[in-house]
């Protein structure tokens, strides 16, 4: 929060020299941060009823390179705050019936173009040498973060043989990691608003002198500040529904990194699994048979 405390109180301290436009948007943020983080400068403008310029100007008077760079840092500050009703009423603002589609579908694009900008190479390769080093692998993903950790310990449980999902409900968190230790890797997955029991676990984890992995969207993220090695990937939407098409993308990277250092034994697996798969009639061969 020390960065919500910088924020307004450069905004208080600088008040009493600003325009009178100026002030009415210093006003507005002070009064209504955690909808201003996600209005474009225009929009900002005509809520308290300046021009988009004068906008760009109280940006710039408060230290920032442009109104996107103020807008970053509200942002950071309200996204795990929000609660889902909020994040209904901001997604009206851009998100429309007559847009989902188009409007949902930019974002997501947009979000894939900034991970890509942001993720650290250097520790995505750290990551995969991890991934082959640990004994055991622990991955813990809640509520809208399930999915995608699920779907992390599928695809890297057909490749390696020591992988585990911490799932919620079958037993208390802690008691699946009793045995985790020094030699053992735990992915925590998890993005605004963040679960506890994720940020927990994590902390129980590096107490254990297990290394730990967070992917999540910032390195101001709980989880990140828990984490040895952190995968940034954003997931930016003021919605009530998360976006996670960046973090699975960068989750399919990482389970094609595994594969590609253990190409032999994955040929093998597969050619087992296609019999298994056909003896036991797993997938619909029907279709097939008719061309």
């Amino acid at each position: 929060m020390n960065e919500k405390r910088d924020i307004m109180r450069m905004i208080q301290m600088k008040f009493p020299k600003l325009s009178k436009g100026q002030k009415l948007i210093g006003e507005y943020i002070l009064k209504n941060y955690d909808k201003a983080a996600f209005m474009t400068a225009a929009k900002l403008g005509k809520s308290v009823g300046v021009s988009e310029s004068t906008v760009v100007r109280f940006a710039n008077e408060m230290g920032f390179i442009g109104y996107p760079k103020l807008q970053k840092a509200l942002q950071e500050i309200v996204k795990n705050k929000l609660t889902t009703v909020q994040r209904i009423e901001l997604s009206n603002d851009y998100i429309t019936k007559e847009n989902a589609l188009k409007g949902v579908l930019k974002s997501d694009m947009e979000n894939i173009r900034a991970t890509l900008e942001k993720i650290d190479h250097k520790t995505f390769d750290a990551v995969i040498n991890s991934l082959f080093e640990a004994k055991k692998i622990y991955i813990i993903g809640l509520r809208s973060s399930t999915a995608i950790a699920e779907f992390l310990g599928f695809y890297l449980n057909l490749i390696l043989d020591n992988v585990k999902v911490v799932k919620h409900g079958v037993s208390d968190i802690v008691e699946q990691l009793i045995n985790v230790g020094e030699g053992d890797l735990v992915i925590g997955i998890g993005f605004p608003r963040y679960a506890v029991r994720t940020i927990d676990t994590l902390e129980f984890a590096r107490n254990r002198n297990a290394k730990v992995v967070a992917i999540t969207d910032s390195l101001l993220s709980p989880l990140a500040a828990r984490a040895d090695y952190s995968l940034i990937a954003q997931s930016n939407m003021a919605s009530f529904v998360d976006s996670l098409v960046a973090p699975l993308s960068v989750i399919n990277a990482l389970i094609i990194a595994v594969g590609l250092r253990e190409k032999e034994k994955i040929s093998s697996t597969f050619t087992e699994l296609e019999k298994i798969w056909e003896n036991y009639e797993v997938y619909d061969h029907k279709s097939k048979e008719k061309y």
